[in-house]
């Protein structure tokens, strides 16, 4: 696969070249080293697409999955507590999460056990490898990284997602990189609040 676009949201893609430019090259060398051709194999079964063989997304994953593992991208998790009461949930929103739960509770309110996780993040640079439907990246975009950089576990998110080209020759309804920079670009210059790199790939 080979990057083709890149778009840079609030100084993301600065931010790595500057501060991590070691985790820059070695995105870069993974995404060069998914063998495109290896993941089509999906049939589709689709009338449009009826007879064709696709780009699998089960197929495109693991192969993500196992280079970045290889190159020592862990899975994270950032857990929480949240209540039904917007004012305490504001209060609570930026302590630890056993502070959380126990102001809850002093409150007089239900806490419940959330959590946000990423599949590969190293030295504070979380990556999201992006080949579902379009709410997926909604969510990827607007909380799971935000998640992880307001609870300062993260500097910046990276999403991988397939161009147009890519994603014509896939299931229907996957998310593409033109698609999801023009939902990024309408929110305007500060939304949402993390430092973002978006790639769009494609064989």
């Amino acid at each position: 696969m080979k990057i083709v676009e890149t778009y840079s949201h609030l100084n993301g893609l600065e931010y790595l070249l500057v501060h991590r430019a070691g985790l820059w090259e070695e995105i870069r060398s993974v995404v060069a080293a998914v063998d495109g051709a290896a993941c089509r194999t999906k049939q589709s079964k689709e009338k449009t697409k009826q007879g064709r063989t696709l780009f699998s997304p089960i197929a495109m994953n693991a192969a993500f999955r196992k280079l970045f593992r290889s190159q020592n991208w862990c899975e994270n998790r950032v857990s929480y507590w949240v209540t039904r009461d917007e004012r305490l949930i504001r209060k609570t929103l930026t302590m630890p999460r056993d502070e959380q739960k126990r102001e809850i509770e002093s409150a007089g309110e239900t806490p419940i056990f959330s959590y946000n996780q990423t599949d590969f993040v190293k030295e504070r640079v979380a990556v999201e490898v992006q080949f579902g439907k379009y709410a997926f990246v909604a969510y990827d975009l607007f909380v799971k990284h935000l998640a992880f950089y307001v609870g300062d576990q993260i500097d910046v998110g990276v999403e991988i997602l397939p161009m147009k080209s890519l994603q014509s020759q896939m299931s229907s309804g996957v998310a593409y990189y033109e698609g999801e920079l023009y939902n990024v670009i309408r929110q305007g210059r500060g939304v949402p609040a993390v430092p973002l790199v978006l790639l769009g790939i494609e064989p």
